[in-house]
């Protein structure tokens, strides 16, 4: 697999929002908790769409992430999720690379969108040629 939707936050109230929004769509949400190692969670998948939770305590960590983000895993796009007292920091998030900036969960409208064009975009994943080979097979499906 080479991209998945993949949401870190503290309390899980914007992955089950983000749950509701994705039913008809086929995609599945990954959950990596509050504040996760981009490095093993990106390592399986280069082209995932991450959904970042903006927290007072976080925000410096998550504006390094975000700058770090296009050198490392050029594949990897990043939306920011963040309570409302927090909105102040949208322009500072997008400007680090964030492709969207979101403080109510009954919007997910258009991040859901985004990531799931990018998922549609990102590179089958390799296979050899025997998996190929065993995928065209009539009976494999």
């Amino acid at each position: 697999m080479t991209a998945r939707l993949i949401i870190a936050e503290r309390s899980g109230r914007w992955a089950a929002a983000m749950r509701t929004e994705l039913v008809d769509t086929g995609v599945r949400l990954w959950e990596a908790g509050p504040r996760p190692d981009l490095a093993e969670v990106v390592a399986e998948a280069p082209a995932s769409f991450l959904v970042l939770e903006l927290t007072a305590k976080n925000a410096p960590w998550l504006l390094d992430a975000l700058a770090h983000l296009p050198r490392r895993w050029p594949g990897v796009r990043a939306a920011i999720v963040a309570d409302r007292s927090l909105a102040d920091w949208e322009w500072l998030m997008r400007e680090a690379g964030a492709v969207h900036f979101l403080t109510s969960p009954r919007k997910l409208a258009t991040l859901v969108d985004l990531a799931c064009r990018h998922l549609a975009a990102a590179p089958a994943p390799r296979q050899t040629f025997f998996e190929r080979i065993w995928a065209s097979l009539p009976w494999n499906a």
